[in-house]
């Protein structure tokens, strides 16, 4: 059992401490890389790792909980013991982590009167019933319970939010009555605003910083604003910034490596720190948030490579050995090793065994909810993937119009399986002309959700609610009822998949494609998309992610973990791109 204590400097059993911590999500890496990527973290010299828990993956609908596979922060926690680490735990409702939501769990957009991450009696119901489910496992792992955990946060960069003191206590308050022990903590930018309205420091919780550089103004002002409230308490940057996210469509943010490592050895002379990340992983399946911008938002890739130190596939950078080295100037006495770099391997490609037009077997793969109106995702309870809507309509042979109003993010309209157009941002709403010869046209309408904003104030604007939500019109009409396909592509919708046909001539729909891969000494592989044009890929019924062709990566990263002697293989195509084989290879392929 551990004590550990803040004070003029950290204490681990009266003995003073100095936090040198990695991020390492558990939820962004296979469970059987856990271990390396600790081990490389311990071959630093670092003592700690941190993590957020996301509710949004913990509780995805209200009321069932999951925490199995990927998930098992309590698989993970006792690892980090077992390897003779300390944790730092990030239990908080909103985590940003440019994660779909920040974190928050899509179901909470059912609710119209909702108001997210303020002192609203809703939202503090909802977040009890999760902490009612997560605390109680989080306790023993407490350092002072026999555990390694050192402390946990209150909420994350409040300060760049609100301003609701109310609510930061009902937070803290709710994670003491359930029995946590272990100090608590706030993080937020330095500036002055950031502080006052993000912190709890008048109640005795401890502050920290986030930034990635100039690390001597920015503890400047963390102690300025201790001493204004009489606080003499280490220095701590909770998010050293070592790389960035990347978006589609833009270059991949890099940061160069000597620059990294003097500011962190400027960063350790003055305090502790926590690198975000040491590793990124990956954003697997649709958990990939978006930026917020005025007029249009931008989604965020499906590699959370972050240019960290270890790179998304498990490999040191430069920049690894560069933090390695300045910490070692800074600690000499620090035992370090030499780190664990993960191989990939290159299979060779692999032909084309059938395929399936999605507007064909929607109503085989996932269950037809007929409604009078299109409803967004949530209120049919989905929160990720895509959104199928179809009607059908008289023919009056006459040239017909066709919208969709307030729809997110991107639509492709069909009329009698034929591709009509593609709306993304500023072309939906736009009004369509087509025309049939049949007596009766079908419609379909597939939105895709493209990631829901994690930071800033659109956090709760209704345009974080996916799929169509003012309507559909056909020559100026609402139209009248509709049949609602929610295209989940778990485990459960995939296992429905009867992928058999032969490929059409010319594709005109969105089209399911199966490859089989039989693979001798299995290793980590790369998909190579750069042939592709949009969608998503699974295998062995795990949605790996999206890929497409705007870039800035045209590859998705499979763990060895995810693979086997027999693999299937479903790439989900949308934008009427005939594939014909997939290739495995041993590194990751970017847009030239």
């Amino acid at each position: 059992m551990a004590k550990f204590e803040i004070k003029e400097e950290f204490y681990l059993d009266g003995k003073p401490f100095k936090i040198l911590s990695g991020a390492i999500q558990y939820f962004r890496l296979h469970p059987d890389q856990w271990r390396d990527t600790l081990y490389n973290l311990k071959a630093l010299g670092f003592n700690t790792v941190e993590t957020y828990i996301p509710w949004a993956l913990h509780e995805p609908q209200e009321g069932q909980f999951q925490a199995e596979g990927m998930l098992d922060f309590e698989a993970y926690f006792k690892l980090v013991e077992e390897m003779g680490l300390y944790l730092i735990v990030r239990p908080t409702p909103y985590i940003c982590a440019e994660f779909d939501f920040g974190g928050l769990p899509a179901w909470l957009l059912r609710y119209p009167s909702m108001r997210l991450r303020v002192n609203h009696p809703l939202f503090l119901e909802k977040v009890s019933h999760f902490y009612d489910w997560l605390f109680p496992k989080l306790l023993p792992y407490q350092s002072d319970q026999g555990g390694t955990i050192l402390m946990m946060q209150v909420e994350n960069e409040y300060g760049s939010y609100a301003e609701d003191k109310a609510y930061m206590r009902s937070i803290a308050q709710m994670m003491k009555v359930r029995g946590v022990t272990v100090p608590l903590f706030t993080s937020d930018g330095t500036w002055i605003e950031a502080l006052e309205s993000g912190t709890l420091i008048e109640d005795d919780i401890f502050v920290t910083g986030n930034f990635g550089s100039q690390p001597k103004e920015n503890t400047d002002n963390l102690r300025a604003f201790m001493e204004r409230y009489g606080k003499k308490w280490p220095l701590m940057c909770t998010e050293f910034w070592d790389g960035w996210f990347s978006r589609w469509s833009e270059e991949i943010v890099r940061r160069e490596a000597e620059d990294l490592a003097q500011d962190v050895k400027k960063m350790l002379q003055l305090g502790s720190m926590n690198l975000f990340l040491l590793r990124g992983g990956t954003n697997f399946g649709f958990i990939s948030g978006c930026s917020a911008r005025k007029t249009k938002d931008l989604p965020q890739i499906t590699s959370y490579d972050f240019d960290a130190p270890i790179t998304e596939w498990g490999q040191p950078t430069e920049k690894y050995y560069a933090v390695q080295r300045v910490t070692h100037e800074v600690f000499p006495e620090l035992e370090q090793m030499e780190p664990i770099s993960r191989q990939a391997k290159a299979y060779g490609s692999f032909p084309l065994l059938g395929t399936a037009n999605l507007l064909d077997v929607a109503a085989d793969i996932t269950e037809e909810i007929l409604l009078d109106y299109p409803q967004p995702m949530e209120q049919i309870e989905q929160n990720h993937g895509y959104i199928l809507y179809r009607s059908d309509i008289k023919n009056q042979y006459h040239e017909e119009r066709l919208k969709a109003l307030e729809t997110h993010d991107r639509c492709h309209f069909y009329i009698n399986q034929e591709h009509l157009a593609t709306q993304y941002r500023e072309e939906i709403g736009d009004e369509m002309l087509f025309s049939a010869d049949t007596e009766r046209i079908q419609i379909d309408v597939l939105v895709e959700n493209m990631g829901r904003v994690n930071y800033g104030y659109k956090l709760g604007a209704p345009s974080q609610s996916k799929g169509v939500k003012g309507g559909i019109m056909i020559n100026h009409q609402f139209r009248k009822g509709w049949k609602h396909y929610a295209l989940k592509f778990d485990k459960e919708m995939l296992a429905k998949l009867d992928c058999y046909s032969d490929p059409p001539e010319k594709v005109k729909a969105p089209t399911f494609y199966r490859f089989e891969a039989k693979l001798d000494d299995i290793a980590d592989t790369f998909i190579d998309c750069s042939k592709y044009g949009k969608g998503c890929i699974s295998v062995n019924g795990f949605n790996l992610g999206r890929y497409w062709n705007e870039g800035p990566i045209h590859y998705l990263y499979v763990p060895s973990g995810l693979l086997k002697e027999k693999n299937e293989f479903i790439v989900f195509e949308t934008e009427n791109v005939k594939i014909e084989e997939l290739t495995l290879l041993d590194h990751p392929v970017y847009k030239k």
